[in-house]
């Protein structure tokens, strides 16, 4: 009776599907689950996504304060991260004579009043005739964007930074500003920074004092200061330092945006 009982109780379980029967599909193997990325890798990708917008924001936070404090330039800092001298007084546009605004403008930038920071003609040309960008193509907005934020050399890298931000910093900074920042930032020799710096090294006098064949000298060097001399001037240097002189008196109507 018992194992009748049994038998029976069997079978009810085994129609009813609650034998212990190997299920529908037991056998096959599961899929494998996704391994899931280590979360140090995660944070990796997340902030190399992110690194470019840290960068945008941070340049923008330091062209707000460089609009009111003068910066340093990239090549001055290098020089101080390796402990080497550096001479540089900052001085504002007014303390300097108007000459050497004008002259540099001459040398460098004669559309400086009329661009918004990036001369677009001269670019195409430069690109088109060369290999890589040339100076010739800069203005004084890319060249002083180059010397705050950026590395010297030819890149289209650079390039690629310099025209953006140098529009951007046309208008925020304004001309007055620009140029005030980067007659503060050029190079005239090696480890000196501004008009000051330059005045009182080559000539023994204040940026104010300066005359406009002294203005001339320094507009002459600024394509290549550490092998020009404003103070000792080459034969070259004097003949382009006649010829930025000759031509500040047609170009002072160009300089309009300098005046307060």
């Amino acid at each position: 009776m018992r194992g009748e009982l049994s038998i029976g109780v069997g079978e009810d379980e085994i129609r009813a599907g609650t034998a212990d029967t190997p299920s529908e599909g037991a056998g096959r193997p599961r899929p494998l689950a996704r391994p899931r990325r280590p979360a140090p890798f995660r944070r990796a990708v997340g902030l190399v996504l992110l690194l470019p917008a840290i960068v945008v924001v941070l340049m923008l936070t330091l062209a707000l304060v460089y609009s009111a404090v003068t910066p340093p330039s990239t090549l001055m800092l290098g020089r101080w991260l390796t402990l080497q001298p550096v001479e540089r007084q900052a001085v504002p546009l007014a303390r300097m004579a108007p000459s050497l605004p004008l002259a540099v403008l001459t040398s460098e930038d004669q559309r400086f009043c009329l661009d918004h920071g990036v001369d677009f003609g001269a670019l195409r040309d430069a690109v088109d005739d060369e290999d890589s960008p040339s100076r010739g193509a800069s203005t004084i907005a890319m060249q002083t964007v180059k010397n705050v934020f950026l590395w010297p050399g030819r890149s289209y890298l650079r390039k690629a930074i310099e025209i953006p931000l140098a529009l951007a910093l046309d208008t925020l900074w304004g001309k007055r500003r620009m140029m005030e920042i980067y007659l503060n930032v050029a190079e005239w020799g090696d480890g000196i920074y501004g008009a000051q710096a330059a005045s009182r090294h080559w000539f023994r006098k204040d940026a104010a004092d300066l005359t406009r064949g002294e203005a001339a000298l320094l507009a002459a060097v600024l394509p290549n200061p550490i092998l020009r001399s404003a103070g000792r001037p080459s034969p070259g240097v004097r003949r382009r330092a006649a010829q930025i002189q000759g031509m500040m008196g047609r170009t002072e109507g160009l300089a309009g945006c300098l005046r307060r």
